[in-house]
């Protein structure tokens, strides 16, 4: 997304409900209070989305692509939100917070857009706190590239070819939850489970309200 054409694309697909069931999900697994780190943050939608649900929270939402901030400072002053959500260009690999930092860590289809992934999810495990919210999600890479191609017709019929292909590419790059379930080995984040989530999304989630927390 280090383009205007692929950024100005992105914002205008279709999240709504993905954005809306994805901070839904936060809020159930416990957020309510405290300072979130959202990870690759795209055109600030989800932040924004959970500014308006919980007034307590503050966010700073990070992401690589300058395109994609100049649209989140757009979105994030339209929404009237500056003053609760921080923009700030950080690359996932090496995030610039101390260790345990973060009450909650949030990223939202992002994790197959990092080459190494596996050292933004290390650098994501060591800034959240040990007892906080995390939700961690992403597509989940089909068996099949017929497979990919159904999920573009089932859920971007009424996009442009452009978006479509987007959304192609990410299934493609994604990871399957197997090799999920084996980075979350790799991660220092106790307490955390991957699900499947959708039929087409994986989830890494720790809740405050879980065993490991008590």
């Amino acid at each position: 997304m280090d383009t205007q054409e692929a950024a100005e694309a992105y914002d205008a697909m279709g999240h709504g409900e993905v954005d809306q069931a994805f901070v839904d999900r936060v809020v159930a697994l416990g957020a309510s209070i405290g300072h979130f780190l959202d990870v690759g943050t795209g055109p600030a939608q989800i932040p924004i989305l959970l500014a308006q649900r919980c007034p307590n929270i503050h966010i700073t939402a990070i992401d690589l692509s300058a395109e994609m901030l100049k649209i989140a400072e757009r979105h994030v002053a339209d929404a009237g939100f500056t003053d609760r959500i921080t923009l700030e260009r950080v690359d996932a690999k090496t995030l610039p917070y101390p260790d345990n930092t973060f009450d909650g860590l949030i990223s939202n289809s992002i994790v197959h857009h990092i080459h190494d992934a596996m050292s933004a999810l290390q650098e994501m495990g060591r800034v959240a706190r040990p007892k906080g919210t995390v939700l961690i999600r992403d597509l989940i890479r089909p068996e099949t590239t017929a497979d990919a191609q159904t999920f573009v017709d089932l859920y971007a019929t009424d996009d442009t070819p452009y978006q479509q292909k987007l959304y192609y590419d990410s299934f493609l790059a994604a990871f399957t939850i197997a090799e999920v379930s084996e980075m979350l080995t790799q991660m220092d984040m106790p307490g955390a489970v991957v699900v499947q989530s959708t039929d087409r999304h994986w989830s890494i989630e720790r809740s405050v309200y879980s065993k490991f927390q008590k």
